[in-house]
């Protein structure tokens, strides 16, 4: 089954809302066996949405849009769907009562624009939204299927995973199947884990069958889908490629799930090892401990955090020695190594993880340019620090010291020799 997105509305184009609601509407579509081959974006445009809608609708099974259904003046899909139709309006009664209902809960005023909300085009099938004022859509017209969905993401979601997935089960049912597997990887560019860690695919690969890399800050995932007869012979296809990544790759490898995040994967491994972890931040600014803590559970193994931005609070929170700050500086091996096991000291954790660096985009030096970043390690049996050089841009350093700190900790607890992207250990 083949689907295109439209996504509608000028604050998409020029930039003031972003569009997650076709990555969400893409996850969620593919996971449930529909191919989506197109997005579309376009602005409040009459004559263009008609034209967009029409020809996506001679091209694939399901054309959802999203957006355009609020009241006001710039809100033009209805009137698009019922010109290219051409079909009246009507209200939709339960729709208005439940709209009114809603108003006269919040004591608000309700307006002729919102009267307007309830219309819906004559050969509509509403799709009720029971969390927002704006009705979904469904037409079956051109030999084709539209949904029409509002653009408020939580209002879309619910109407997607509550009418139009029954929909789309029934459509799809007896056809082809089609899977995917995820493999989360980390500590390795998307270029070498393609090329040297994993290597060619091509013998696995054909119109059954298809393998992609998904880059994020936190991690490489490695998308394997399948198409096949039977749920049995997508599992095989899969099973054949996932075996042969986890043999090449396994060094790097986080887990399998498309939602496991490196967070999730390190403090899975904490936990079953029985293992406490505490963190002491400067660059990083607290961004370490929040993505630790992103983690429902982690409390099993999160003590707590430092964030010593300053160099006194290095010293009075972390106990790092001040002639270390002043023969080495806030930047240096020294520092981190002393800020990791301070911060275990003060948790009393097994182990402790440090920041420290020079973020920018300002504060570089010939010696320590911006971008300098060491990232402490303290264990009973191990402690060492990482030197890294990333970029100019501030928040790019702080996600790239956050996936290094995470991973090194990932990897020493698994005996992996190599640290993130080949940086070598400095012992203390």
């Amino acid at each position: 089954m083949k689907c295109q997105i439209i996504s509608i509305g000028n604050e998409l184009l020029i930039g003031d809302t972003t569009n997650t609601n076709a990555s969400w509407m893409g996850t969620f579509l593919t996971s449930n066996e529909v191919e989506v081959t197109r997005v579309h974006t376009i602005g409040d445009d009459l004559s263009l949405l008609k034209s967009v809608i029409e020809q996506s609708m001679s091209e694939a099974d399901l054309v959802i849009t999203t957006g355009g259904l609020g009241p006001t003046h710039d809100d033009i899909t209805k009137k698009a769907v019922a010109d290219l139709f051409d079909v009246g309006m009507k209200v939709h009664q339960p729709t208005l009562d439940f709209i009114k209902k809603i108003f006269e809960q919040r004591g608000l005023t309700f307006s002729k624009s919102n009267y307007a909300q309830a219309e819906i085009p004559e050969n509509a099938e509403v799709l009720f939204n029971k969390q927002g004022t704006a009705p979904g859509m469904w037409f079956e017209e051109f030999g084709s299927r539209l949904a029409v969905l509002p653009g408020v993401p939580y209002e879309m979601k619910a109407l997607m995973e509550q009418q139009i997935l029954p929909k789309i089960e029934k459509i799809v049912q007896g056809n082809s199947k089609r899977f995917s597997r995820y493999i989360l990887t980390a500590g390795v560019g998307e270029s070498n884990l393609s090329d040297k860690v994993v290597g060619d695919l091509s013998k696995f690969l054909d119109e059954q069958i298809s393998v992609a890399y998904l880059p994020s800050p936190l991690g490489n995932r490695i998308r394997i889908s399948a198409s096949g007869s039977s749920v049995e012979e997508v599992e095989a296809y899969i099973d054949e490629v996932a075996t042969y990544i986890h043999k090449k790759a396994s060094k790097v490898i986080v887990g399998e799930g498309k939602d496991l995040t490196l967070a999730e994967g390190l403090g899975n491994l904490l936990k079953d090892k029985g293992l406490t972890i505490a963190v002491a931040e400067s660059c990083t600014g607290g961004l370490l401990s929040d993505i630790i803590t992103n983690v429902p559970g982690c409390s099993d193994y999160m003590m707590g955090g430092v964030i010593a931005y300053s160099n006194k609070a290095k010293m009075d929170l972390l106990g790092v020695d001040e002639r270390s700050l002043k023969d080495h500086g806030a930047v240096s091996k020294r520092v981190a190594l002393e800020m990791a096991k301070g911060a275990a000291e003060k948790f009393n954790t097994d182990i402790g993880v440090s920041t420290t660096g020079i973020a920018g985009p300002s504060g570089g030096t010939e010696v320590k340019p911006v971008g300098t970043v060491w990232i402490g390690y303290w264990s009973e049996d191990r402690h060492f620090a990482l030197k890294a050089l990333f970029t100019n841009d501030r928040l790019i350093n702080k996600e790239r010291s956050v996936s290094v700190a995470l991973e090194m900790v990932r990897r020493t607890l698994t005996n992996v020799k190599t640290m993130p992207y080949g940086l070598k250990p400095h012992l203390a």
